[in-house]
């Protein structure tokens, strides 16, 4: 997409927003904030020029599903929708992401790929890029990977709900795991679920690790639920307690000490429980942690403008005080490297010329070569002019292949975060163009300028909140008290005219 397509995205978005929430003006400012950040990043060379933040967040508050296959997650999610939305089995019924979103049309309608990479208010809006570069066979067509599905159930309006396949291994298993990891940084909620029929959670130990180690130092770590689907098959021997321990151990084994652990089933696929006393208390644990999920659910609503504008302050504020100065220290590594192999090697050239001139006794070339230099002779010039071009091809060839060496580990330092991976990669390369010169202290791009627009926009998104408290809150009770006057105000018009 062209720079000009950006531009005219952004303002249709901001647009559409305004008209959608016309009671919420901060989504739409928020988009214009996000230009603000663009432009920052592109001049560091974070960003392409086609490129923006705005497509790395939601827009519609968003709730992952994830896990095994057979975990439950299709069935859970037919029974929130209350409709046959998913297939449901025990063996892998779906290979692909399905995102699910509201549509005032009765029949459930199932929509290729396509209409969700070309819209930028949904999270794979021109993830085809990302596919082409992360399949393993080579180029393959977006619908092998997602789809959209569209249903009348008001559980699902003004939100997306994404059930993503299994982590089982698979001929798409990396590309998976990479898609996966774009929707945990894009959710509002995650979803994680465990199948209490395998109780021996350490013969899991790759989706473990994907599903948990990697996510516990993550600053949002609280938007994960962990649940362990069908804990009714436990009823029989009457043991969930030695079931969700052992689930517990093994999360803690992957580092995950904290947070709340759910227990459900569906009472329609479930087992029958002939103990009236288990059975009661079974249900009466399923109905506490079910309206606990849900309530969660509900409460993205009033959570995503409040995840906007924090995500706006905190990218301004990783790009000031994490990548620039990541940056500078890559800048500085790359260029002692230089300086000490352009030591090296000229050192080295100035030996052997030195030894050769002293071998052969041939000293007089160089007095001579200089004597012609400043009368001005031409080949001395020549030779003078050669010598520095040869120089600088050393110089440059010196500096390339040290940042090309550099460049390489970059992957390594971010672990799973891909798209961190490639903006350093971008700015580093920036950074160390040919036609910059080495004494330049600062990174491409960073000046105070651009230190002048971070600080707006994180002034922005303080205002953005604090606009939000007004409309959640009111500690002071004027709200209150000037919608009571309001409201006495219009009876009392009411009254009068109908006298």
């Amino acid at each position: 997409m062209s720079e000009a397509n950006v531009i005219r995205h952004l303002a249709n978005l901001e647009k559409h927003l305004a008209e959608e929430h016309p009671d919420n003006p901060v989504l739409a400012k928020a988009v214009h904030s996000f230009r603000k950040l663009d432009q920052v990043a592109q001049d560091l060379g974070l960003l392409n020029r086609d490129e923006t933040y705005a497509t790395s967040v939601t827009w519609w508050p968003m709730i992952a599903v994830l896990g095994t296959f057979s975990s439950g997650k299709s069935t859970f999610i037919n029974s929130y929708l209350g409709l046959h939305l998913q297939r449901t089995g025990n063996q892998a019924v779906d290979d692909k992401f399905t995102v699910v979103c509201y549509s005032r049309h009765d029949e459930i309608k199932t929509l290729p790929g396509v209409a969700l990479d070309a819209d930028p208010r949904f999270p794979f809006y021109q993830i085809s890029r990302s596919i082409d570069e992360i399949a393993e066979t080579g180029p393959q067509r977006i619908d092998a990977y997602i789809q959209l599905k569209t249903c009348p159930s008001e559980k699902i309006r003004g939100k997306i709900l994404i059930d993503s396949p299994g982590f089982d291994a698979d001929s798409q298993r990396t590309s998976t795991l990479r898609l996966t990891q774009h929707i945990i940084d894009l959710s509002d909620l995650v979803l994680v679920f465990f199948d209490a029929r395998h109780p021996e959670p350490g013969a899991m130990h790759d989706t473990l690790e994907y599903l948990v180690t990697s996510t516990i130092n993550r600053p949002d770590a609280n938007k994960f639920l962990y649940i362990l689907n069908q804990i009714d098959v436990t009823a029989r021997e009457d043991n969930p307690e030695e079931v969700v321990s052992a689930w517990q151990r093994s999360l803690a084994q992957s580092g995950l000490l904290a947070g709340r652990f759910y227990r459900i089933y569906d009472k329609e696929a479930a087992m029958p429980i002939e103990n009236l006393q288990v059975r009661e208390r079974f249900e009466k644990k399923r109905e506490e942690d079910l309206s606990d999920i849900y309530a969660r659910m509900q409460q993205i609503e009033i959570e995503r403008s409040y995840r906007i504008a924090a995500m706006l302050e905190q990218t301004a504020d990783t790009i000031e005080n994490q990548t620039v100065g990541k940056l500078k220290a890559m800048l500085d590594q790359w260029k002692s490297k230089v300086f000490l192999f352009d030591g090296i090697i000229f050192g080295l050239l100035l030996v052997l010329v030195g030894t050769a001139l002293t071998l052969t006794d041939s000293w007089h070339l160089v007095r001579d070569c200089f004597n012609g230099l400043t009368t001005g002779e031409t080949s001395p010039v020549l030779m003078t002019g050669f010598s520095l071009i040869f120089a600088a091809y050393i110089h440059f060839t010196v500096r390339g292949k040290v940042a090309g060496s550099i460049l390489k580990k970059i992957p390594n330092e971010f672990g799973h975060d891909h798209n961190a991976a490639k903006q350093m990669s971008q700015a580093f390369h920036k950074s160390t163009a040919g036609y910059r010169p080495m004494f330049l202290q600062k990174p491409a791009g960073w000046n105070s300028g651009n230190q002048r627009v971070l600080a707006q926009v994180k002034d922005d998104a303080n205002d953005y909140i604090q606009l939000l408290n007004d409309q959640f809150t009111d500690p002071s009770g004027h709200q209150a008290q000037d919608q009571q006057a309001a409201t006495q105000a219009a009876a009392e018009t009411e009254t009068e005219t109908s006298h």
